[in-house]
C-alpha cells in the first residue's frame, strides 16, 4: 500500500512539473539542478531553491526601496540588482522570473520609472507564483519520500 501512495505522489509531482514547464515558469535548467540531487544530498534542490528565495526577497526589497525613493535616479544600481536576480533565476531554471527581469532591465536602461514600477509589480507576482508552486512541489516530494518509507544515511 505504501508504494501505491508513493506512485500517486510521484505522478502528482510529474503533473505539476509538466504544468510549470508548459506555462514557461521553469526551463531545462531546473531539470539539470534535479539531476545533481542524489542519496548523499536528498534535499539538494530544496536547499538551493531556498537560498534563491532568501536572496530574491532581499533583491525585491532593494528594488522596491530604490523605486520608492522620492528622488530616485540610480538606474545603474537597479541594473546591478536586476543582473543578480536574472543570474540566480537562470541558475535554478526560473524562466518567467528571468524574462521579467530582462524587461525590467530594459525599462531601467531607458530611465523609465513608470515602466520599472510596472515591471516590479509583475516581477513580484511571477516570483510569488514560482515560490508557491515550488513549495507545493517540495511538499509533494516530502510526502512521496515518507510514503515510500525512504531512509537516508545517518550523518557522522
Amino acid at each position: 500500500m505504501l508504494g501505491l501512495g508513493a506512485d500517486r505522489l510521484r505522478a502528482d509531482m510529474n503533473r505539476l512539473l509538466a504544468l510549470l514547464f508548459h506555462q514557461g515558469v521553469l526551463d531545462e535548467q531546473f531539470l539539470q539542478l534535479q539531476q545533481l540531487q542524489d542519496e548523499t544530498s536528498p534535499n539538494f534542490v530544496c536547499e538551493v531553491v531556498n537560498i534563491y528565495f532568501h536572496e530574491s526577497e532581499k533583491l525585491l526589497r532593494n528594488l522596491r526601496g530604490l523605486l520608492m525613493e522620492r528622488d530616485f535616479s540610480d538606474y545603474k544600481k537597479m541594473g546591478i540588482h536586476l543582473n543578480q536576480f536574472m543570474g540566480s533565476s537562470s541558475s535554478i531554471g526560473a524562466k518567467r522570473v528571468r524574462n521579467v527581469c530582462v524587461a525590467f532591465r530594459a525599462a531601467s536602461e531607458q530611465n523609465n520609472r513608470a515602466g520599472c514600477l510596472r515591471a516590479l509589480e509583475l516581477l513580484e507576482n511571477e516570483y510569488c507564483y514560482l515560490k508557491n508552486k515550488l513549495h507545493e512541489l517540495f511538499q509533494i516530494e516530502q510526502q512521496r519520500v515518507l510514503a515510500a518509507g525512504a531512509r537516508y544515511p545517518m550523518q557522522n
